[in-house]
């Protein structure tokens, strides 16, 4: 029953972050996890291989799926804020059980992006390292350690120290895919191209595709928005968090919605949209390199395969805060031990979180080198997993938002029900797509997302209690009993505990 009212509870004062970023900080976060530098140089070979020339418009359909799945968060962060994310929008609106389900799925994905995220930071800076012409590279695990030992210690500063970072990182990718684009579109448009390719506005029609083809293609351009929701972490360490947490998500989606939309475009025409180009674009191993040095430079391409490694790196530093925050709520609410929920007196970063999170995304890191598998495998293997779990989080964000609409105690208009109606579908959509047809050991991977998910399931129903701790700490926390949830403003009557009937 939710809110808990059967019995009171003693609940005691819960550490809660000094709230200090402001928007674009926050949504640094999200854009960091996302990684577009990565997504755009990686995502559009493959959808190439299903549709042809019509990258761009898979990657147009694939943005207005995850706007609709998107709608769900940003209403929902506009009544609550919190550490969490899913874990108190799931809880407020659903009930304590969905919360902790909710949020342990995304622990799990947040975990899961941090291995594949370190992995990739080891691909890039191999490739990196061998376009210098450096051939003695030494084993990718080492750079992947070193990774995770470097994000770990900068998220244990000032969290803006870390949102910074991240702005920077992917602000220098950006601005160099912009370049890109400017010379690929120039080039095309004027007829000096190196191939004589041509400006074609084609692309964004199906051509000797199907509309169903191009369909099940978004599932492909949906992965490159997986984690657009990181910013709803930093719920409680944001300045006016029930203004800038949406606007972050929301501009989190668009930013990189029109960025991919613009690079598959240049992309698509700067191979060219002939066979040739087509094959050549869907044979690509790093797009954006083989664009860079044909239209610009050698020089330029180098610039472009540092960036890769930096975007890595950056996508790393955002799953290990994310996870972090989610690990801190939990164990603040009860699950875990109260060790996590220790916080930098001077910066506010959870640090235990921080260095636990940190210790397992290097284990299993050692543990796929050790077994043999390569970085790259490494890298789309927990990918898949991650997005999997995610998958059944904004499917999560979706159905509170129903909930909480049709309770009434948002005054969301009933008008806008069918957006996340809507949305389910879509995420119903993406992960059979996800989950079918799929070879060894692809295969494995719903199967693995699943038991960490029914594992969640399994916490809750072996342990009726610790739903009902959660749902009495998350009303105190929620109603603003701990200045967790709440706008700042004068804090309750200095007290060691709270009682909450």
């Amino acid at each position: 029953m939710w809110p808990p009212s059967a019995r009171e509870y003693v609940v005691p004062d819960h550490p809660h972050p000094p709230r200090k970023l402001r928007l674009w900080e926050a949504l640094a976060l999200s854009v960091g996890l996302m990684g577009p530098t990565l997504a755009m140089g990686l995502n559009g070979a493959g959808v190439a291989a299903t549709v042809g020339k019509a990258v761009p418009l898979v990657f147009l359909f694939g943005l207005l799926g995850v706007a609709v799945v998107g709608y769900g968060f940003w209403r929902l962060t506009q009544h609550f804020h919190h550490a969490g994310s899913v874990y108190a929008l799931a809880g407020a609106t659903i009930g304590p059980r969905a919360g902790f389900f909710g949020g342990f799925a995304l622990l799990g994905t947040y975990l899961a992006f941090l291995v594949c995220t370190l992995a990739a930071t080891g691909v890039f800076a191999h490739a990196f390292l061998h376009s210098l012409g450096v051939t003695s590279t030494g084993p990718w695990a080492a750079v992947a350690i070193a990774a995770g030992l470097g994000v770990t210690a900068l998220n244990s500063r000032d969290t803006r120290i870390t949102a910074r970072t991240l702005l920077i990182v992917e602000g220098i990718g950006i601005v160099a895919m912009l370049l890109l684009a400017a010379v690929v579109i120039g080039r095309t448009g004027t007829g000096s191209a190196p191939r004589h390719q041509s400006f074609d506005l084609s692309v964004f029609t199906p051509g000797a595709a199907t509309y169903g083809a191009v369909m099940t293609a978004t599932v492909f351009a949906f992965l490159s928005w997986a984690g657009f929701e990181a910013c709803a972490s930093l719920g409680e360490e944001t300045d006016d968090p029930r203004r800038n947490i949406p606007r972050a998500l929301a501009g989190s989606v668009v930013l990189t919605g029109v960025l991919y939309v613009l690079m598959m475009f240049v992309q698509t025409i700067g191979f060219g949209t002939d066979d040739k180009g087509v094959s050549a674009f869907a044979g690509a191993e790093s797009a954006l390199v083989t664009l860079s040095d044909s239209y610009v430079g050698t020089w330029f391409s180098l610039v472009v395969a540092f960036t890769a490694v930096a975007s890595a790196f950056a996508a790393a530093l955002s799953s290990s805060a994310a996870a972090s925050r989610m690990v801190f709520a939990l164990a603040r609410d009860g699950f875990g031990p109260p060790v996590l929920t220790r916080t930098d007196p001077g910066t506010g970063a959870p640090t235990r979180a921080l260095w636990l999170c940190g210790g397992v995304g290097i284990t299993f890191t050692l543990v796929m080198y050790g077994v043999g598998t390569s970085a790259f495998d490494t890298y789309y293997w927990y990918a898949t997993i991650g997005v999997l779990c995610v998958l059944v989080v904004y499917a999560l964000a979706g159905a509170g938002v129903i909930v909480f609409t049709l309770s009434g105690r948002g005054a969301v208009p009933r008008r806008e029900l069918p957006i996340p109606l809507i949305g389910l579908g879509y995420l119903c959509f993406v992960f059979v797509k996800q989950s079918t047809g799929l070879s060894a050991p692809y295969t494995y991977f719903p199967w693995i997302a699943a038991a960490w998910c029914l594992t969640g399931v399994a916490i809750i129903l072996l342990a009726p209690s610790l739903a009902r701790r959660i749902g009495t700490r998350l009303t105190s926390e929620l109603n603003g009993d701990t200045g967790v949830g709440r706008e700042p403003g004068p804090e309750p009557a200095a007290d060691n505990t709270k009682v909450v009937s």
